[in-house]
């Protein structure tokens, strides 16, 4: 199974019912209820069929790739679900963006490298990944429809007439979601924060080298993004008008930005998360690409040596400015001395 060519096709349903979704504002509802749920679903079993694909080469959630496209297979899964429970409403407007933006970051940025193995570690870093998942799944539904009552409420207090097409869920019904979603939101997101502490504890105990750091900013904004939902949980229970109006959604919206400052936080630095494993799967793999063209493994250290040594350069030219030419000039006579180390290596070889 083509990998490229299966993204392909369940995104572009994925992108043709948003495009259907949109057009219902202005065609009738019969377009709709027909075609936008129809390719949903093909979607949605195109992406299952490549997940179970997927799953019978390595194993499900071992990598950031797998774990973006499952969140965005959840999300799709209950856009689909939701668009036969309420036909008239225009949801796919709201989840379906959600959708083709994980599947996105899974194809575009997310790293495929497996995560570690470790069997002493194996059920916490499954509850971890599972947890988190749905602690995903349940803030961006929860952000779907915290927009979603913004938007209803806008236009009911402005007595805008009723759009062509566009009509949404009840405020009720809204303010109803946007609850459930931060009690699943704590309850999800809280324990797999703490399963990825317990994780890291477990697999390295004692602060032995190849743990992550206390003051690492993947587990700093974890901490803050479990926190604000514990607190947005507390402040809903114990202040009685923050469970109706607008107040609940502008807490599941506020969640939403937490979890995306997580995640983005998890794609630009390297905390350890996805460390390689120099006996694993990977590993053998990228040895015996090596074998293939004759060039012993470790050959290939000076370049990753160099190319580690800049790192503290560029990430200190994001801050100053200043330091941008230094770093890609530094960076590039890495480069230059590794790729020469690396043919000396090869011709050596030879």
């Amino acid at each position: 199974m083509d990998d490229r060519l299966s993204i392909l096709c369940f995104a572009a349903s994925y992108a043709t019912a948003l495009v259907l979704e949109v057009a219902r504002l202005y065609v009738g509802q019969r377009v709709r209820t027909i075609y936008t749920i129809g390719f949903a679903s093909l979607g949605v079993v195109i992406h299952t069929l490549y997940l179970v694909h997927r799953a019978t080469i390595e194993a499900p959630l071992s990598s950031w790739f797998d774990w973006y496209l499952m969140a965005a297979w959840v999300l799709g899964a209950t856009y689909t679900y939701l668009a036969l429970r309420h036909p008239k409403n225009a949801i796919g407007i709201f989840l379906l963006p959600l959708v083709l933006a994980l599947t996105g970051v899974a194809v575009s940025i997310a790293d495929r490298t497996p995560f570690a193995p470790n069997r002493a570690a194996a059920v916490w870093a499954t509850t971890h990944g599972v947890l988190l998942l749905l602690g995903t799944v349940a803030v961006s539904i929860g952000f779907a429809a915290g927009v979603m009552y913004l938007v209803q409420a806008y236009r009911l207090k402005h007595k805008l007439p009723p759009s062509r097409g566009f009509s949404l869920p009840s405020l009720e019904w809204l303010q109803h979601l946007n609850a459930r979603a931060i009690i699943v939101s704590v309850l999800t997101l809280g324990p797999g924060i703490l399963a990825g502490v317990i994780l890291n504890l477990v697999k390295h105990p004692a602060g032995e080298q190849g743990s992550v750091a206390w003051n690492d900013p993947t587990v700093i904004t974890s901490l803050l993004t479990a926190a604000w939902l514990i607190a947005a949980l507390l402040f809903e229970v114990f202040y009685k008008p923050a469970r109706t109006g607008r107040k609940v959604a502008y807490l599941t919206v506020a969640s939403f930005v937490f979890l995306v400052l997580m995640l983005l936080v998890t794609l630009v630095y390297d905390s350890g998360h996805a460390s390689s494993d120099t006996t694993g799967p990977a590993a053998r793999s990228l040895h015996a690409r090596a074998s293939v063209r004759g060039v012993p493994l470790r050959s290939a250290a000076p370049l990753g040596r160099a190319s580690l040594a800049c790192q503290p350069l560029l990430r200190a030219s994001l801050v100053h400015p200043s330091l941008v030419r230094p770093s890609i000039a530094a960076f590039a006579w890495a480069v230059a001395r590794g790729s020469a180390a690396l043919s000396a290596t090869e011709g050596g070889g030879k």
